[in-house]
């Protein structure tokens, strides 16, 4: 078995199984032309930004050893055990211990204890397992590693290779000022020397790791099962809130879950428009969110967790008892999603095209605010015809606007313009052939103002005659 990613000519072998490595199969390797090999060969797709969120949720969780942990990576974990290896008997029983707990989620590791971050990486990925390598063992334990143990990059690799350098204990003997000089020009990341030093302990290599996640949480535990989850949500609300006021937070996502008697549990999400911690609004959109919850035969234990939160200052109400207009929109907003769903309540976000017609879309009204619109949509009419509608022309001048046009049977006579604006097509999105737009701003002797493109030009190899169409309309 072997995962597939998206490849330059097909699709590639991203990782292999045991019995895939077994068999010579590896990495980077074309899907085809391993079938063609192995008529046995089963593919799945990978998920590598599943497999990153996956380490970093494993990356917290090893701080059960100790208080320093960070993802390596795709592929790995660093933990900074220094004084906390005593709390588990020692670095040996740690790594028996660490090794369990893994296996009890299903997962298998490579492990190694070193005094520096670089060597117990190498020996992690390329000597042998449940490695613990001592302060005055370093440069024996690396030594017989590849020089691919420094993870540099390929062409360095294989300057390496031809220089005869295959092992860490071969470039160790080497005369440094010569090496210098051939690798003085790199980056201290990737070159080969500083990341030896940093492996043998000659220069730092602090660990960067982040900081704890803050979950704020609310709980309620019940002497009896109950039923009925409103008469607690009250209490929730408000300890939740005050949590959230302490640190000067607000929800924008929260998580009800209540924790049935027989093993199981049922949770709703409520997410709102912008960040809040007024008890009374939370009660009010959580209360909307109970129907279709099970309770089975009673719960005990209600959790309501702010999922996602954001700054949010203390503030003064206005002295002269005025509300906060975009306070009522939000909380407006919330009140509908909750009881008509999130897909339901939308509004215009602007993005990135040229072309009138794509620069507005729907979205929904919780996942971000309406941003501004661009600077160049200020110049285009705010109503516009979908789809546009093909005028005739009656009288045309060259180079510019038709001096008199029919729209919807009525004929109109240009008194004045401004343009042209020309608009290309978009060649990673709109078919071959598509023809480029030249757009008016044309008032007509009757004051009405209108936005008229003309879709082609004569000779591009595109078509026969230009056409004209009315787009817009202004105000």
């Amino acid at each position: 078995m072997v995962l597939a990613r998206d490849g330059t000519h097909g699709p590639v072998i991203h990782a292999v199984s045991a019995e895939a490595a077994r068999r010579g199969i590896g990495p980077g390797e074309r899907i085809v032309d391993v079938q063609a090999i192995h008529p046995d060969l089963h593919v799945e797709g990978a998920d590598p930004a599943g497999d990153v969120k996956l380490l970093d949720r494993v990356a917290q969780w090893a701080r059960r050893w100790c208080p320093w942990t960070v993802r390596d990576g795709e592929e790995g974990i660093v933990m900074e055990i220094t004084g906390a290896a005593h709390l588990f008997g020692g670095e040996a029983a740690m790594l028996r211990d660490i090794s369990a707990r893994f296996r009890m989620q299903g997962l298998t590791t490579r492990l190694a204890v070193a005094p520096t971050r670089g060597a117990a990486q190498m020996l992690a990925r390329f000597g042998a397992g449940g490695t613990l390598c001592g302060p005055e063992d370093i440069e024996v334990a690396i030594a017989p590693l590849p020089v691919a143990a420094l993870r540099i990059d390929p062409d360095t690799e294989r300057l390496l290779q031809r220089l005869g350098l295959k092992t860490l204990g071969k470039l160790m003997e080497v005369p440094r000022v010569a090496l210098m000089r051939r690798f003085d020009w790199l980056a201290a990341d990737v070159n080969p020397l500083v990341l030896l030093d940093r492996a043998l302990g000659k220069l730092g290599d602090p660990l960067n790791a982040p900081a704890d996640g803050i979950r704020t949480l609310a709980r309620v535990r019940l002497a009896e099962p109950v039923i009925d989850p409103v008469p607690h949500l009250d209490a929730l609300a408000e300890d939740l809130c005050r949590q959230m006021s302490k640190t000067e937070q607000g929800a924008r996502l929260l998580r009800l879950t209540i924790y049935r008697v027989d093993g199981e549990w049922r949770s709703r999400d409520v997410a709102l428009a912008q960040a809040s911690r007024d008890p009374a609004h939370l009660l009010r959109l959580l209360t909307g969110k109970l129907e279709g919850i099970d309770p089975g035969f009673g719960f005990d234990l209600l959790t309501l967790e702010a999922l996602r939160v954001e700054p949010l200052a203390l503030h003064q109400d206005h002295l002269d008892g005025r509300r906060d207009a975009s306070a009522d929109v939000a909380a407006l907003l919330d009140r509908l999603t909750a009881k008509l769903g999130r897909e339901k309540i939308s509004w215009s976000a602007w993005v990135e095209s040229h072309l009138p017609e794509r620069v507005e879309e729907r979205v929904a009204a919780l996942s971000d605010a309406p941003a501004a619109a661009p600077a160049v949509m200020r110049t285009r009419p705010l109503r516009l015809l979908e789809p546009p509608e093909e005028v005739a022309v009656l009288y045309a001048v060259p180079e510019g606007p038709p001096a008199r046009f029919r729209w919807r049977r009525v004929s109109f006579l240009t008194a004045r313009h401004e343009g042209p604006e020309r608009i290309a097509p978009e060649w990673w999105r709109d078919r071959p052939g598509t023809r480029l737009r030249d757009y008016y701003r044309v008032e007509v002797t009757d004051g009405r103002r209108f936005w008229l493109f003309r879709e082609g030009i004569l000779g591009d190899g595109r078509g026969g005659d230009p056409r004209w169409f009315l787009h817009g309309i202004f105000a």
